[in-house]
């Protein structure tokens, strides 16, 4: 197992775990057709991002209409970042269990022994897709077509503009990943992202599908076209950008329901719509404009301003009430065993879940239902930290850090610690998070390594957003490419077959076509908020290859796009670091390597 402590090399490929086996007919007794299912999880839009949950600026009357015909879960809590809630989200297990506690460094990896719920639904007979956000890595076997989708199109990384995305995507007419081949579209990402998913669902209207459709708006950065920010004006919202995001996505739930609507499948499709960490823009670095529902804290807060987010379920055939509130602390995590649960679906063998089928609560009047604690926190470093921004959270009480303790049935602002008071319950909720700890931590010293010399994907594309590095060395947009921070890291790869291997060290990825000195054009882009400005230049005289047991160094022309280094490698997980190095004894990664076997 390669870890921190030691680099242990093991023999064979390593390959995807299969959590259950055959495929089983779409059909629940009598005949009856399963029911469709689509998730649509936005991106950085808040719990306070709504027109229906009290924000009186943002135009949201699509959210709102579904909000009036869902039954809503109104103590529904995620992680408090991008990629730790989707890692919860498609294995119904706690994130810091599936190697997925950060949105960069390598650690935003599902491991690839964790069973999605793309896997499920394959399994049990159901068209799969996925549009947009993965965020749960960009190289085999993370990829979704690497984990039960059998339709992709999606960006890199966690987000337009990152490292592993498209060099130069901006979020119009941009090159997109479908089904693992580069593309280029027209028009915006968002619009792109639903076109595909009414595309597989038209095409897949006759039998049971799921469409995990997650946009990467509105995250940053803000652009959007003028007909969505002109909405708003800085005077009364916080970011006319990041709202006028929100209605642009809006818009298109309207035209995804026009669809449904139009093919005869809206009744028999749970549509779930839910966001994937608190505000990142709705609040205002005063307070003053937006909206938050009175919650202390915004994304990556341990607070519940940054992972208590709306939750709608949507299945008219199967009786689910609209306008029903379900106050009960319920997550992320209880989604994929509750669909398994109301889809009448076998569940992968040999899982355990740390969430929990909350059919009782969506779909009885007055289910028995016991009290429960769930736990969230925020790592966003190497390796984890005991109590590190955490909440561990019942109905009534939030545990902040292990200290503070918040009665939310009086105190939803979160603002008087009432754990001198209430000794008993901070033991209780603290002996809750140790056991939790204990049962998640096993192996946090595991890394998830890249799988280089497959089939599957030759060459593999290193980027420098997933380098295991401090946090001061990390490099993960493309910005950060284009003016030359100075970082570096080493990646965890397994090598798949013994055999010889082509390691190319690159400053720019292929498809900018430029020399490792050349400087990068700069380009404007519309909104005038966010722009790429002109790259910087190096001039290394040196590179620097170190991998398994291979250590080389040798001068260079940087004139060339690429470094190339044939190396024999043996089966089995090992790392690979590079490093450019200039005259002054300067040094930075490569912050792109190509591995090819020949």
């Amino acid at each position: 197992m390669l870890n921190r402590r030691s680099f242990l090399r093991r023999s064979g490929a390593a390959v995807l775990a299969v959590g259950m086996s055959g495929c089983m007919a779409a059909q629940v007794g009598g005949g009856k057709r399963r029911p469709n299912v689509i998730i649509i999880l936005t991106d950085d839009q808040g719990y306070g991002d709504l027109g229906c949950h009290g924000n009186k600026i943002i135009k949201t009357p699509n959210m709102d209409k579904l909000h009036s015909e869902s039954t809503r879960l109104t103590n529904f809590h995620v992680g408090p970042t991008c990629a730790p809630t989707r890692a919860g989200l498609v294995t119904g297990r706690n994130c810091n269990r599936t190697g997925v506690w950060h949105t960069i460094m390598g650690r935003s990896l599902l491991r690839k022994d964790e069973v999605t719920i793309g896997n499920v639904f394959s399994d049990n007979g159901y068209a799969t897709a996925m549009f947009g956000k993965w965020h749960m890595g960009d190289n085999y076997p993370f990829r979704p077509e690497d984990r039960g989708f059998d339709e992709v199109l999606r960006h890199g990384g966690g987000g337009v503009t990152q490292t592993p995305d498209a060099w130069g995507n901006d979020y119009f007419d941009d090159n997109y990943w479908h089904n693992g081949e580069i593309k280029q579209y027209k028009g915006y990402c968002t619009d792109i992202w639903f076109d595909g998913a009414k595309k597989f669902i038209d095409k897949n209207k006759n039998k049971p599908f799921f469409c995990y459709l997650a946009t990467n708006a509105p995250h940053g950065p803000f652009n959007i076209a003028d007909e969505y920010s002109k909405q708003y004006d800085k005077e009364t919202s916080p970011n006319p950008y990041f709202y006028g995001m929100i209605t642009n996505i809006d818009d298109n739930i309207k035209k995804l329901d026009t669809l449904l609507e139009k093919r005869g499948l809206k009744d028999n499709t749970i549509l779930i719509f839910m966001t994937d960490n608190g505000t990142a823009a709705g609040i205002s670095g005063n307070g003053k404009l937006g909206f938050n529902a009175n919650m202390r804290g915004k994304k990556g807060s341990e607070y519940d301003g940054g992972h208590r987010v709306p939750c709608f379920i949507r299945w008219p055939d199967g009786e689910v009430k609209a306008g029903k509130d379900i106050d009960r602390i319920t997550a992320h995590l209880d989604i994929l065993p509750t669909l398994i649960d109301m889809c009448n679906m076998n569940g992968p063998k040999n899982v355990k879940f740390d969430g929990n089928s909350i059919k009782p609560l969506i779909m009885e009047e007055n289910p028995k239902w016991p009290d429960r604690v769930i736990i969230t926190d925020s790592q966003r470093i190497l390796h984890p930290e005991k109590w590190r921004k955490s909440a561990v959270m019942t109905d009534r009480w939030r545990l902040v850090n292990g200290k503070e303790l918040y009665d939310m049935k009086v105190d939803v602002s979160q603002a008087n610690d009432v754990a001198t008071a209430n000794p008993a319950v901070v033991k209780r909720l603290r002996d809750e998070y140790e056991k939790w700890w204990t049962s998640i931590s096993s192996r946090f010293d595991e890394y998830c390594p890249v799988i280089v010399g497959t089939k599957h994907e030759n060459p593999s594309r290193l980027t420098s957003h997933d380098w295991l590095a401090p946090d001061a060395l990390r490099v993960w947009p493309q910005q950060q490419i284009r003016v030359a921070v100075v970082g570096n890291g080493f990646w965890a790869i397994d090598v798949a077959v013994s055999g010889k291997y082509r390691i190319e060290l690159c400053r720019w990825p292929k498809e900018a076509d430029l020399a490792i000195n050349a400087s990068a054009p700069a380009t404007e882009i519309v909104p005038p908020n966010y722009r790429f400005m002109k790259g910087s230049v190096i001039n290394p005289i040196k590179a620097r290859l170190k991998v398994a047991d291979i250590d080389i160094t040798r001068p260079i022309d940087a004139n060339k796009k690429a470094i190339v280094f044939d190396v024999e490698l043996k089966t089995g997980e090992t790392t690979l670091q590079s490093w450019f190095i200039d005259k002054d004894d300067k040094k930075r990664g490569a912050y792109f390597v190509y591995v090819t076997k020949l």
